[in-house]
């Protein structure tokens, strides 16, 4: 049984009312240990203020680093097992990002093109699909090096904010 996730955006920071929304469906059938952790994370608000921190044109849009460092520590850290790579890493498809075999923690990404199935090969396991709200996910500021991930996960909000304020960001996830 699919589940449905709404995510508020803010794309502008310097607009924090102005929201923006994104569905996604989320199928267990596709990567049930993927699909599992995402919608706890959602639960658990660990998306909520997180900033969308690696936006490569053509290519993805990854978050998942909290706002609460003690968050990342709680479940960025606690890996899962992989999935089985049963549907193809297409334009508005969803996987977790993993630095290695078992190693999927609580950073996501979002794919902008179908020139992404070299990810399948990999081991990126599609868990979600977008439903509504794609164009809002290709208007997120480019940010194509990403942060330094360690101080990142370190210090939270209070890196990104410092370093990063013109980053996107998530300002709440949700079950539908």
């Amino acid at each position: 049984m699919t589940t449905k996730v709404l995510f508020k955006i803010v794309l502008d920071p310097k607009k924090p009312d102005a929201l923006s929304e994104i569905e996604v469906e989320v199928h267990p059938e596709w990567a049930p240990l993927g699909a599992e952790r995402f919608l706890k994370l959602i639960a658990e608000k660990y998306y909520d203020e997180a900033r969308i921190y690696r936006v490569i044109p053509n290519f993805i849009a990854q978050w998942g680093i909290p706002a609460n460092p003690a968050e990342y520590q709680k479940w960025g850290e606690n890996k899962i097992k992989d999935d089985i790579c049963k549907m193809s890493n297409t334009k508005g498809t969803m996987s977790f990002a993993t630095s290695g075999p078992d190693a999927r923690g609580s950073q996501v990404f979002i794919n902008y093109s179908d020139d992404c199935a070299q990810l399948d090969d990999q081991g990126f396991a599609v868990f979600a699909m977008v439903t509504k709200g794609f164009n809002v996910a290709e208007k997120f500021s480019p940010m194509p090096k990403g942060p330094d991930q360690a101080a990142a996960k370190e210090q939270g909000n209070a890196y990104f904010t410092k370093n990063y304020p013109q980053l996107t960001y998530i300002k709440s996830a949700t079950v539908m």
